[in-house]
């Protein structure tokens, strides 16, 4: 979809998920630079929300956050329908939430796999389907128009899916089931609706690694670079606007997936 101007009253909508900070952010704010108003998800941090509201809402207005824990399927349910309470028609779910938390064959647990699960896989599914729901409630267009509804799922991936380590065991196992997901949904949901999984490489640092570190860990790719938040977001928006993908995965990676890493980048 090839959205309107910002000033337009019709911008499309789009939910991102994890939208307070980080990756989340950036995709949000791509997407709102780009005419989507934005329907910024957070869970605890109220604080960067709020400013990613504003920064959102310069440029494209209409801007709102909403909070909502993942890992409570109640609450998932009744977010896409909160989403519309407030701002209208809603056109793509972008998932980019997630929990991200160490765990290994010898610590695995039921309780580890089953929090990653919920918040990484189970919600962007129930979120597909409740925009699949919301989008076969719109009265269609015309056929002769051409003005057909591009609706569309966005699921954030990861790169070690095509490059397994050890490391991180729950996490991987859930985006393994959401890659798997997108095949599914794509074939359940359609023709209303694409889904589409975006797959990054190292691309933010975080606490387990220095800068330097990050910086020597990005050039460890084919490219000599991996990806970068401003790649990420731009394929975020190539996937939402591109009518003829779905069902299939863009790694966004300087081509990480290539190589052999023993363990994850966090850990090396």
């Amino acid at each position: 979809m090839s959205p309107p101007s910002p000033a337009s009253p019709h911008a499309p909508t789009v939910l991102v998920t994890g939208a307070a900070k980080r990756l989340g952010r950036e995709i949000a704010l791509a997407l709102a630079g780009a005419g989507w108003r934005v329907a910024v998800h957070y869970r605890d941090s109220l604080e960067d929300a709020t400013k990613t509201v504003a920064d959102c809402a310069h440029l494209t207005p209409g801007a709102t956050a909403f909070r909502c824990d993942l890992g409570d399927e109640t609450a998932v349910r009744q977010l896409l329908p909160t989403v519309v309470e407030a701002l209208g028609e809603v056109d793509a779910v972008v998932n980019s939430a997630s929990t991200f938390e160490h765990d290994t064959t010898a610590s695995f647990s039921f309780a580890a796999m089953e929090k990653h699960m919920r918040s990484n896989a189970g919600a962007a599914i129930l979120l597909a389907q409740a925009l699949h729901a919301h989008i076969a409630r719109r009265s269609p267009p015309a056929p002769a128009s051409g003005a057909a509804i591009n609706a569309a799922v966005v699921n954030l991936l990861d790169q070690k899916l095509w490059n397994q380590n050890p490391d991180f065991l729950s996490y991987t196992l859930s985006k393994a089931a959401l890659e798997a997901a997108n095949t599914m949904l794509a074939l359940s949901l359609s023709p209303l609706l694409r889904v589409v999984g975006v797959a990054p490489g190292l691309t933010l640092t975080s606490h387990l690694l220095s800068d330097a570190k990050f910086a020597a860990l990005h050039t460890l790719s084919p490219l000599g670079r991996s990806s970068t938040a401003q790649d990420v977001a731009a394929t975020v928006l190539f996937a939402l606007q591109n009518r003829s993908i779905t069902g299939t995965t863009l790694l966004v990676d300087g081509g990480q997936h290539l190589m052999r890493f023993e363990r994850d980048f966090s850990l090396m």
